[in-house]
């Protein structure tokens, strides 16, 4: 795999996680209590034994940088390296990244120098686990020009992915965005051509593409410079050479989740906690997960009831309940609380002491879950201020709103409390 330069797209502006995204890259959003989004494909990169890698980034980008720069430094005896590539304006292109391909494309006179064979292109919002050397295997054993890593999915599913049909080869030869009604129909395929059973084929007759893609070096340079018009690798760039380039799918049977939208990103995080086996687990020796060393304290819990939860290092839970829910580190929840069903993203400093006392003191709110307080389907991000007695709950069931002048937005149902927020003593949302 020292042939192979991984480069992952983190420049999109996370409108579809906004709020979290508001003050952070999308790619930097914090995951499963202790992680970042970031962590799972490079991660992979490194468990697969590709140890070059860009990340390109455009929106938010200082989080990301620093935890990159914090959280991956490879010996000095390896030529490995996980690098960011901002987005930059210059002379010949004033404008910011265009697409998927065209961020590549600003970058190309820098990674057409590597001496590598392939360019593997993964998205950094994603959740899942993958071994990439069998993704690059299948692609120099078919002589594949390019290769897109695929999952079958069903039609409920299907038509919200990008999705593709394929010859008794494996070769692609149509793709369709999103597909509804008729079209949607157009696109089932036997899928039994990439090994599933005849059951399986009938519960999942699409094929749709993960956003992973493997390039022989070459094509990859010869695509981007000769079609300057074309922006993005899966709506453009590959339905393009499909008719001249020999495009293969390669199946990835495991767990795989876009969890680029508010509900994705709640659903996937409190799947975690699912008994006795969650779809996705980070307790893999194998294969693990890597992310930010951090010298924290044991998590300290006083007379609380904890169940099907997750909690990070470092916390301080007093007499609470804490039920199916994901806690970050540094979570303080003080006394007679109630969490359900929430996702707390905890915070990035203690609070001083005498600093906390003196903020109760003053009738301000210090950071954490004050006394008496209800969260129930809800994401608390980072170094938010709960006063006591506060009910987040939803309790008009309001599907969509947009109140950042107070604190907090709603999504799909789920209560967003923006970093750094305040939510005052007495507040029901």
């Amino acid at each position: 795999m020292k042939r192979v330069l991984g480069i992952i797209l983190g420049g999109g502006a996370g409108t579809r996680l906004y709020p979290l995204t508001k003050l952070r890259a999308k790619p930097a959003v914090p995951l499963a209590g202790k992680y970042r989004l970031i962590d799972i494909p490079v991660s992979n990169c490194i468990n697969s034994e590709i140890l070059k890698i860009y990340v390109l980034t455009q929106f938010n980008s200082a989080s990301l940088n620093r935890h990159l720069s914090r959280t991956y430094n490879f010996s000095g005896f390896s030529d490995g390296f996980v690098e960011v590539l901002a987005a930059q304006q210059t002379q010949e292109n004033p404008n910011w990244f265009q697409g998927t391909a065209d961020a590549v494309r600003r970058y190309l006179w820098l990674i057409k120098e590597w001496d590598v064979d392939e360019f593997l292109i993964l998205s950094g919002d994603h959740l899942y686990r993958m071994d990439y050397s069998l993704f690059v295997k299948r692609h120099r054993e078919t002589k594949a020009d390019i290769t897109l890593s695929v999952v079958p999915t069903d039609q409920e599913n299907a038509s919200s992915l990008g999705l593709m049909k394929i010859d008794d080869q494996g070769r692609v030869v149509d793709f369709s965005e999103k597909p509804k009604g008729e079209a949607l129909k157009r696109m089932q395929v036997d899928t039994t051509t990439l090994g599933l059973s005849p059951e399986q084929a009938k519960k999942t007759p699409y094929i749709a593409s993960m956003g992973i893609y493997v390039f022989t070096k070459e094509v990859l340079i010869d695509l981007l410079e000769s079609n300057l018009e074309r922006t993005d690798f899966g709506k453009e760039v590959i339905p393009f050479a499909a008719k001249d380039y020999n495009v293969q799918a390669y199946l990835f049977k495991g767990y795989w989740e876009d969890i680029g939208t508010i509900k994705a990103f709640y659903d996937a995080n409190l799947a975690l906690t699912k008994q006795p086996q969650p779809p996705f687990s980070f307790y893999d020796e194998k294969a693990p997960i890597y992310t930010r060393s951090r010298y924290l304290p044991p998590t300290k819990m006083l007379d609380c009831t904890i169940t099907e939860s997750m909690i990070g290092e470092g916390c301080i839970l007093k007499q609470c309940r804490v039920s199916h829910s994901v806690l970050g580190i540094r979570t303080r929840i003080e006394s007679d609380c109630l969490i359900e069903d929430s996702l707390i993203m905890g915070s990035d400093y203690y609070e001083p002491f005498a600093e906390r006392i003196s903020t109760i003191g003053s009738h301000k709110v210090p950071i954490g879950i004050g006394p008496n307080t209800i969260v129930r389907k809800a994401i608390i991000d980072k170094n938010a201020r709960i006063g006591r007695n506060v009910s987040i709950i939803n309790k008009d069931r309001v599907e969509e709103a947009d109140r950042e002048e107070h604190g907090f937005y709603i999504r799909s149902g789920i209560t967003v409390v923006l970093k750094n927020a305040t939510i005052a003593d007495g507040t029901v949302i």
